[in-house]
């Protein structure tokens, strides 16, 4: 049972025209704990510093440092227990993976998953999820949701 300020992530994807799509969002029920509220600030400014260094031509590894360097400076880091994203086509997780180790660098056209986490074992669990394409001018992000954290009765 979902109870006052408890945490809710919710991940959703689908399909069309043979494409994957996928977004995450954060819920919190009435009350915000205030370490939630900070952590969670901490979450967006990763996840903007990821999409930022997401230019065609940086290596992949690059953009999960840009984003990990937010959540570590933070205190974090040792939270962050995933890889930054997943390229999206008509797979919803496949090649380029944005992780430490790849050093493939970002085509124009490609697709991926910007989405660090920060995970505290017993407590609470964030993720912010946004598709973004490498193109010429910069990055374009395709998720225009609210990046907010949704408080909900």
């Amino acid at each position: 049972m979902i109870e006052r300020a408890d945490v809710v992530l919710c991940d959703f994807g689908g399909t069309m025209h043979g494409y994957c799509s996928d977004i995450t969002r954060m819920f919190v029920v009435a009350d915000v704990d205030p370490e939630v509220r900070d952590a969670y600030d901490v979450l967006v400014a990763a996840q903007e510093a990821g999409v930022q260094a997401a230019t065609v031509g940086t290596p992949c590894e690059a953009v999960d440092a840009a984003a990990r360097a937010v959540i570590d400076d933070a205190g974090y880091g040792e939270f962050f227990v995933h890889r930054t994203g997943h390229g999206i086509g008509t797979e919803a997780h496949e090649d380029p993976y944005v992780v430490a180790g790849n050093h493939t660098p970002l085509a124009a056209g490609h697709a991926f998953s910007v989405e660090p986490g920060i995970y505290l074992p017993g407590r609470f669990g964030l993720r912010l999820e946004d598709i973004v394409i490498a193109t010429a001018p910069g990055p374009e992000r395709l998720n225009h949701a609210a990046r907010d954290l949704a408080i909900v009765d």
